[in-house]
C-alpha cells in the first residue's frame, strides 16, 4: 500500500478534515492527479486566508455540498458563497421532507423555509433492507445512502463530472461519511484499488479528535459531538471494506452499481478522466 497520508492533507484554518484524492496509486500503474478533487468538512468556518489558498493557489472552481437543507439553512452561508468563481451544488444523502437536487432558497438573502425546532426532524425514517438488517449501523447508513438516494449519489458524481476547468470539493458535516461513500465511489471509478480506497476512507481517523472538537463548537452538531465518544465518531476501515465487498457481490463492483442507477460508461470515462492525466 503506497503512504501518501502526509502529503495529501490540505492544512486550513478552518477545517480539519480536507485532504487531496491525489497521488493514490490505480491498477493499472497510474496515479490520480492532485488538485481535481477535494474531500472536506464542514466549510462554513473557512478564514479568509482559507478562501484565498483554495480560490488562488489551488484553483477551486465546484462546492458539492452533501449536507441536508436544514443543515446547510442552519449553518448559513460559507464565506465561499461570496466567490463568483465559485459554483456550489447541492445533493442530499439523506431522505428528507421535499427534495432539493441543487442550491435553492439557501442562495437567497432570507430563505423562505421553515424549519423545526430540531433539525432532524426534517429527515423521513431511513429504511433498511432486509438483507442488510445484520450489518454493522456505519455500513447500513452507508447502504442507505445508495438505497434510498441513488439519485442524489449520482448527481453529486455527476457534479464532479462536468465541474470543468479547477478544483472541486465534496463535503458534509465532518467529510466522512457521506463525503466518504461519494469519495470511495469516484476512486472506484478511477482505477483506485480496494485497499487504497479504504485506507483513504480510514484517514479521517488520524484527525477525528480534531473532528469531533470543531463540530462540538456547533449548535447545530453539538449534541451528538458531547453524546456519543469518540470512539463511536471513529471512520473504521472495515466498514468501507464491507460496503465495497457487497457492491462487488451485487452489482460487479461500484462501476457498476453506477452503470445501474444511470452513470454508464461514458460519464464513467469522463469521471476518470477528471481524476486522472
Amino acid at each position: 500500500m503506497t503512504s501518501t497520508r502526509t502529503g495529501r492533507w490540505v492544512r486550513l484554518d478552518g477545517t480539519t478534515n480536507t485532504r487531496d484524492l491525489g497521488g493514490l496509486p490505480t491498477t493499472d500503474g497510474g496515479r490520480t492527479v492532485p488538485g481535481r478533487i477535494l474531500r472536506s468538512d464542514n466549510l462554513q468556518t473557512l478564514t479568509a486566508n482559507d478562501v484565498r489558498r483554495l480560490v488562488g493557489e489551488i484553483g477551486l472552481r465546484s462546492v458539492i455540498d452533501l449536507r441536508t437543507t436544514a443543515e446547510i439553512l442552519l449553518e448559513g452561508r460559507g464565506p465561499l458563497r461570496d466567490v463568483p468563481e465559485v459554483t456550489h451544488r447541492h445533493f442530499s444523502l439523506l431522505p428528507e421532507r421535499g427534495h432539493h437536487t441543487d442550491v435553492f432558497a439557501v442562495e437567497e438573502d432570507d430563505p423562505q423555509i421553515d424549519l423545526p425546532a430540531g433539525w432532524a426532524e426534517s429527515l423521513l425514517p431511513r429504511q433498511v433492507a432486509d438483507h442488510d438488517a445484520g450489518e454493522s449501523p456505519a455500513v447500513r447508513s452507508y447502504l442507505g445512502y445508495l438505497g434510498q438516494r441513488a439519485d442524489n449519489v449520482v448527481g453529486a458524481l455527476r457534479a464532479i463530472t462536468v465541474a470543468g476547468d479547477g478544483a472541486a470539493v465534496v463535503h458534509c458535516a465532518a467529510g466522512k461519511d457521506r463525503t466518504g461513500v461519494v469519495c470511495a465511489l469516484a476512486l472506484a471509478v478511477a482505477g483506485v484499488p480496494h485497499e487504497e480506497i479504504v485506507a483513504d476512507y480510514a484517514m479521517t481517523a488520524d484527525v477525528i479528535d480534531a473532528l469531533v472538537a470543531k463540530l462540538a463548537t456547533s449548535p447545530t452538531y453539538a449534541d451528538d459531538m458531547v453524546t456519543r465518544d469518540v470512539a463511536s465518531h471513529t471512520p473504521r476501515a472495515e466498514t468501507m471494506d464491507r460496503v465495497l465487498t457487497l457492491l462487488e457481490e451485487r452489482h460487479g463492483g461500484p462501476a457498476g452499481w453506477l452503470d445501474t442507477h444511470g452513470f454508464g460508461a461514458d460519464e464513467q470515462a469522463a469521471l476518470r478522466a477528471r481524476l486522472r492525466d
